[in-house]
């Protein structure tokens, strides 16, 4: 069966189950942050919830869920908006840590986990910004 010309083509939030999927993934990915004594001091607030809801809204918006973050916050400027946080190869590995345990709980099927987790290892690596300890 295939779907009429005229409807778009689901995207990759909604073929790995959209919202429920990726709060998960950034829930998960925050409980490893939480007790890191590398990362957890990088985050301006105590709590991480607000830090927890940007990253949720960031990940929604660019695998084709809602537009909630550039709504909120504008153009993500990802490196721009890291550079005051002093991110090593040490806080990138252990940023990849977490994360990599967090996609690990979403049973994904094969090809989206190594779609999603590819992306994640670029952007993880492109946000180093010194290599001093």
């Amino acid at each position: 069966m295939s779907l009429p010309d005229n409807l778009p083509a689901p995207s990759f939030y909604d073929e790995v189950g959209g919202h429920e999927t990726f709060a998960r993934l950034v829930h998960e990915f925050y409980r490893g942050v939480a007790d890191d004594p590398v990362l957890k001091p990088m985050y301006p607030e105590e709590d991480l919830g607000p830090a927890e809801e940007r990253l949720l809204m960031f990940l929604e918006q660019y695998w084709g869920g809602p537009t909630t973050y550039g709504e909120q916050r504008g153009h993500p400027r990802l490196r721009l908006r890291h550079q005051p946080f002093k991110v090593n190869p040490d806080a990138r590995d252990r940023w990849l840590a977490h994360m990599r345990a967090a996609v690990d709980t979403l049973d994904l099927p094969p090809i989206a986990e190594a779609t999603l987790w590819d992306y994640l290892q670029r952007a993880a690596f492109a946000m180093v910004n010194t290599f001093e300890e």
